[in-house]
């Protein structure tokens, strides 16, 4: 182990050396709460925020705000800059992804139409919330994972309902297969993306801003930033175990529906991870962009498509139960490809070297 890998690793605390365990631990909690406690399921989504869980919203946002609030937002212009980075990232997002879910949803459920429906569903709203706290773990860049999460934002209120009438509609139609719809609305969709990126997006922004003017740049990052950084795994295993809890029936229930449902997830996941890491490098993205670009691919806005198959099909539903299952596989897929991240950047990159996109403040902060 180099030098800097040691001081690297000697930094992680014992919450993110144990976070498979912690991580499964909640999945398990979570289950075993909402099986053994009576009512808690339907207490627990009494109250909504945008058609989502209040809990979720709550730890969603607990979750995203330290990240964002680590975020050197007067570097965004290098990522802004890139024009190999911000196409990549936008093919893989809205000509790829969507096109490969829609693939294997109907190569892998030609006769589950409800569940089929919302695994496209799934497939067309692309990552705006978790994906920051997995390329955070895998030591991507920050600043570039701020300006993809934004782009895809933007597409996601001008685009999504395009494409769920195209991928739901006209493709169907051409290809002689059956053919449903959707109905959202731009402005259902921008209110997603404002409560679940704006909110803390402008709280980590005024926090940097107001703790640099208040302690200076040095201190913020080595005084306050490491109290306040562990707030984004409690907030993700909080939200594990809400969502686990509040699908426990279903999932032990009907095994064998989550498990055919799992199973194009699992594929989307991986395929999208290792497609966008494949790009990163052929482009001759550093480790940290090559990362982002991927985790960035794989991330769906599980909390969109939960709302739209909920507004659109009923809290019942076969797209809902769908659109549910997402989160559930992709926790523990992307939280296995952050170390298979971090695998292959010790094994073919070099962590002391900066690529053409990287400084060395970068590398060295990594």
């Amino acid at each position: 182990m180099t030098a800097t890998e040691a001081a690297v690793a000697g930094k992680l605390s014992m919450l993110d050396r144990f976070l498979p365990a912690w991580i499964g631990t909640a999945m398990i909690a979570g289950l075993l709460l909402g099986r053994m406690v009576p009512g808690l399921g339907d207490a627990l989504a009494a109250v909504e925020l945008d058609g989502i869980s209040l809990p979720i919203a709550l730890g969603l946002l607990i979750t995203m705000y330290p990240v964002l609030a680590k975020v050197r937002y007067d570097r965004l212009d290098s990522v802004t800059g890139n024009r190999r980075l911000l196409l990549g990232s936008l093919a893989l997002n809205w000509i790829i992804g969507p096109a490969l879910m829609f693939a294997l949803a109907w190569l892998l459920l030609p006769d589950l139409p409800e569940y089929r429906t919302g695994l496209i569903i799934v497939g067309l709203a692309r990552c705006i919330a978790m994906v920051i706290i997995w390329n955070d773990l895998a030591c991507g860049d920050r600043e570039a994972a701020a300006v993809l999460v934004a782009l895809n934002s933007v597409f996601q209120v001008t685009m999504f309902t395009v494409l769920g009438w195209f991928y739901l509609s006209v493709l169907p139609g051409w290809l002689g297969l059956e053919q449903t719809t959707i109905d959202t609305s731009p402005w259902q969709i921008a209110k997603s993306v404002l409560i679940f990126l704006g909110i803390p997006l402008v709280a980590g922004y005024l926090t940097r801003r107001i703790g640099e003017r208040a302690k200076g740049r040095d201190r913020y990052e080595s005084s306050f930033l490491p109290r306040l950084g562990p707030w984004a795994l409690y907030g993700l295993l909080f939200t594990i175990v809400v969502l686990f809890a509040l699908q426990g029936e279903q999932i032990t229930s009907q095994p064998w529906d989550v498990a055919r449902i799992a199973v194009p997830l699992l594929i989307y996941f991986a395929a999208m991870w290792g497609g966008g890491f494949v790009l990163g490098a052929a482009m001759g993205l550093a480790y940290e962009r090559t990362t982002t670009l991927a985790f960035t691919a794989a991330g769906n806005n599980f909390e969109l498509a939960i709302a739209v198959a909920i507004a659109t099909y009923g809290a019942t539903s076969g797209q809902a139960l769908a659109g549910v299952i997402g989160p559930l596989i992709e926790v523990p897929v992307l939280v296995a490809l952050v170390y298979v991240s971090l695998a292959l950047r010790k094994r073919f990159f070099d962590p002391t070297a900066a690529g053409p996109d990287v400084s060395r403040e970068t590398v060295r902060d990594a």
